[in-house]
């Protein structure tokens, strides 16, 4: 039969910013709760547990499972931007890392430990009414410390400098969802609030390029052109004067987007070898950058649904001997941006704990920024 005539089939129209939104939450909390089962297991214990593929359905969790701190500070940054947009919004200038500092200290007495005396009074906002957030959930120690020392961290004086774990990464992502602001931007206030726990250059551009990666994918790029976009403006942004761009940073982010277009899944034990294991924020960014990119259908191949693509990247991003929960929550956080709601399953949401807290927090920010 000719194909002279045969119908092009036209490309899926773009995800609406609102369904961006609410697909970066939704689908970091999946990527979260399905690791936080196994975040402490290394890659043979997983496999004993699950069998030789891991992890890779909520199925397969009897007692079901439990987003993390991580989502927990992932949805406090998103209301600590509310409350600088709502401010905003009304006439009113607002310090946005003063917003996100106060917001962290209402998390932080969510977690059992004393707000310091010295630290401002802030009344209660909609998202501390619920008691899913006020659970412990293995929070990292960098960020508790860093909070309850009652110093407001800055990008010039952080408070724990020499501390670069993934604390800052896995909750950036909400910066790179404000629309129509310029990178230089999205950097800074993602760099600025890291500084709020974590003063080593390495969280702290983590976490800006995190959060560039997610406002290229707003903006419309595609997955690797967003990685190497956000990757290159590394040169750009600004830095103290005392401190480079991390090397180890650039290694692993060039490894990732390296690896993760060579046409096989590396095993888990060579993703750990060639990437780490996440604990560390290069690390967790570079893991869930190559679980995404190593796992994109091939355009020109027929299928590649956008919900098998969310699975096969979370499998990869869950199932290996690390911070499985964060490495997983960063890679929903990218997909969920990028394909929008569409990719999340709808099997895994019917399993989600607290969905309309989530689902709430990603409206106001939506209405609020005009989506």
């Amino acid at each position: 039969m000719s194909n002279e005539h045969a119908i092009t089939p036209e490309p899926a129209p773009a995800p609406s910013h609102a369904s961006r939104i609410h697909g970066c939450l939704l689908g970091g909390a999946l990527g979260d709760s399905l690791g936080y089962a196994v975040e402490f297991d290394d890659i043979s214990t997983i496999r004993a547990k699950f069998g030789p593929d891991g992890l890779r359905e909520f199925a397969a969790l009897d007692g079901g499972s439990h987003f993390s701190d991580d989502t927990q500070l992932t949805l406090y940054t998103v209301d600590g931007l509310l409350e600088a947009l709502e401010w905003a919004n009304s006439g009113v200038a607002a310090d946005t890392n003063a917003c996100l500092w106060l917001a962290y200290l209402r998390w932080l007495a969510t977690q059992g430990v004393p707000v310091p005396e010295a630290a401002p009074f802030q009344p209660p906002r909609w998202i501390d009414s619920h008691a899913v957030l006020k659970h412990r959930r293995a929070p990292g120690n960098a960020c508790l410390s860093g909070l309850a020392t009652g110093e407001m961290g800055t990008f010039f004086r952080p408070v724990n400098p020499d501390s670069k774990g993934c604390g800052t990464v896995m909750r950036s992502a909400p910066f790179g969802l404000i629309p129509y602001i310029a990178p230089a931007d999205v950097y800074k206030l993602s760099a600025d609030a890291a500084s709020l726990t974590h003063g080593h250059p390495a969280a702290r551009q983590s976490a800006g390029i995190f959060s560039l990666v997610i406002h290229a994918l707003l903006a419309g790029h595609g997955l690797r052109p967003a990685a190497e976009y956000a990757l290159g403006h590394l040169d750009t942004v600004q830095l103290r004067k005392d401190e480079r761009v991390d090397p180890d940073l650039i290694s692993r982010l060039e490894a990732a987007l390296r690896l993760g277009a060579a046409g096989a899944l590396l095993d888990p034990e060579d993703l750990v070898r060639e990437l780490g294991e996440g604990w560390v924020a290069e690390e967790a960014l570079a893991v869930a950058l190559y679980a995404v990119l190593a796992t994109e259908p091939d355009p020109s191949a027929a299928g590649g649904h956008p919900e098998e693509h969310f699975r096969a990247a979370i499998a990869v991003a869950v199932n290996h001997s690390g911070d499985s929960d964060s490495t997983a929550s960063i890679a929903g956080n990218i997909l969920g941006t990028f394909y929008g709601e569409g990719c999340l399953p709808a099997q895994w949401l019917e399993r989600l704990e607290a969905p309309e807290v989530i689902r709430g927090m990603a409206s106001r920010l939506a209405a609020v920024t005009g989506a």
